[in-house]
């Protein structure tokens, strides 16, 4: 044998018992049945989001000009909504560490959790969901799933090589439960239902 790892394989493979065993059955859990927009936003908001509703791209770009007026700096990868900085001319990820708002429609969001998924399809450059000081991500409210089962039957992880749920704006706590908000990521992320 050339490696522990070695080792442990072939004591694996020689260990290893003949036939087919079946999976355990994966119950039914019970799913809320209260309304899915409302169960959204009351976990949005418990994760340190907020949300907002807007009838059009216009109404939309007026919340974020409204909700972030100080912001010089607004890239959007959602294609309804025009920022002051082109996502598509940017080369290097570095280029985002001045965004004020950073702008991104996600695909569906979680009931149970208050999260979105994005992929890197959805951010264009995956550092604009860590790096913008603001986050507003832009989702349809008929895109909602009940719970992580159903969300993780409407990932296809072979259509994407970088995806991830997100929840509120970036938070830590130290040992005496003093939480910040912002510290590693976003300070605040907003949902637009449009």
């Amino acid at each position: 044998m050339d490696s522990t790892k070695d080792l442990i394989l072939e004591s694996l493979r020689r260990n290893r018992q003949a036939g087919d065993f079946p999976h355990p059955e994966i119950p039914d859990f019970p799913k809320s049945e209260r309304p899915i927009l409302d169960e959204f936003k009351e976990s949005l908001t418990a994760g340190g989001g907020t949300w907002r509703e807007a009838a059009s791209a216009a109404e939309a770009e007026g919340l974020i000009r409204e909700l972030h007026p100080d912001a010089k700096v607004i890239c959007s990868a959602a294609p309804e909504i025009r920022g002051n900085r082109d996502i598509h001319a940017i080369k290097d990820p570095h280029e985002l560490d001045d965004v004020d708002v950073g702008v991104i429609r996600a695909r569906f969001g979680v009931a149970e959790t208050g999260m979105v998924w994005l992929t890197q399809e959805d951010l264009k450059i995956d550092a604009l969901g860590v790096l913008s000081q603001h986050l507003v991500i832009l989702l349809d409210p008929q895109q909602l799933v009940r719970d992580m089962y159903e969300a993780y039957g409407r990932i296809d992880l072979q259509a994407t090589n970088y995806g991830c749920f997100m929840l509120g704006p970036s938070a830590t706590a130290d040992i005496g439960a003093f939480m910040v908000r912002g510290a590693q990521g976003a300070r605040s992320l907003t949902v637009i239902f449009l």
